[in-house]
């Protein structure tokens, strides 16, 4: 009856962990020292420890950097342009009216075309507000308050990010003299032509906006445009500057300008 069947192990249990390795049993002594042996040391333990927490903080890292860097310009963007419509819808319902504006009131867009910036200008230059939000700061508080567009003389200053929160003004450095920058307002389009670059200058140089900024080449007051962002990338340690100088104003009633047509 037992012909084919396996013969079971005559060896007890756990047997061959108790062998040395010429085969005889283990005392005691020796089996209680291969215990300790097959233990971790504390020293294992930690390196253990130290690494499973380099691995956390850097997917931890890796998240914060994938936040700034993708998921910011995502939002900013989809704000953005969200405000951009609303602008137009109101121009076309005639809701919007001429004047002073809120912080952080959406009511104006600029277009770089060379760049492909499409986005829309707002009162004030608060981070959580305006810049945050992907839009373009305009320079319209206190001391630092500068001319609208439709008026005769004055410097329209604006902020934007270079980095991350939609990044409007990243390749403002790459205009060269003469490319356009158009403002559309609810009654006209201004058309400035670029005319200089500040390639760095310090955060506190409020100069750069003034009526005829130092080092911008203008000699008297005049209709002009000015950009700062920060530089160098991904810091704000300097400031960006980019200054032109209004050629051309043109109602709505008239269409669009040169610059944005074809």
């Amino acid at each position: 009856k037992g012909r084919g069947r396996r013969r079971a192990d005559p060896r007890p249990e756990g047997r061959s962990e108790s062998m040395a390795s010429d085969g005889r049993p283990l005392t005691r002594v020796e089996a209680r020292r291969a215990a300790r042996a097959a233990k971790d040391s504390p020293a294992v333990v930690a390196s253990r420890v130290v690494g499973e927490l380099f691995i956390s903080l850097g997917v931890l890292m890796l998240l914060f950097v994938t936040y700034q860097l993708w998921w910011t310009n995502v939002r900013a963007d989809q704000i953005a342009g969200n405000e951009t419509h609303k602008i137009q819808d109101d121009w076309a319902k005639g809701d919007r009216k001429p004047g002073a504006f809120e912080p952080g009131q959406g009511f104006a867009i600029i277009h770089i075309p060379k760049l492909d910036v499409v986005a829309p200008i707002a009162e004030g230059t608060s981070k959580e507000k305006v810049l945050d939000r992907g839009m373009v700061g305009h320079y319209g508080d206190g001391a630092l308050r500068t001319a609208m567009p439709s008026a005769a003389k004055g410097n329209f200053a604006l902020a934007g990010h270079r980095n991350t929160h939609g990044e409007p003004f990243r390749y403002i450095n790459r205009l060269s003299k003469g490319d356009p920058i158009v403002v559309e307002t609810q009654d006209a389009y201004y058309t400035y032509e670029m005319t200089s670059v500040l390639p760095q200058t310090s955060p506190s140089n409020v100069s750069v906006i003034g009526p005829v900024p130092p080092g911008s080449g203008f000699t008297k007051p005049g209709r002009y445009i000015t950009l700062t962002t920060c530089t160098p990338e991904f810091t704000s340690t300097y400031r960006l500057i980019v200054w032109g100088k209004m050629v051309d104003e043109r109602p709505r009633s008239k269409g669009k300008p040169d610059a944005l047509v074809g």
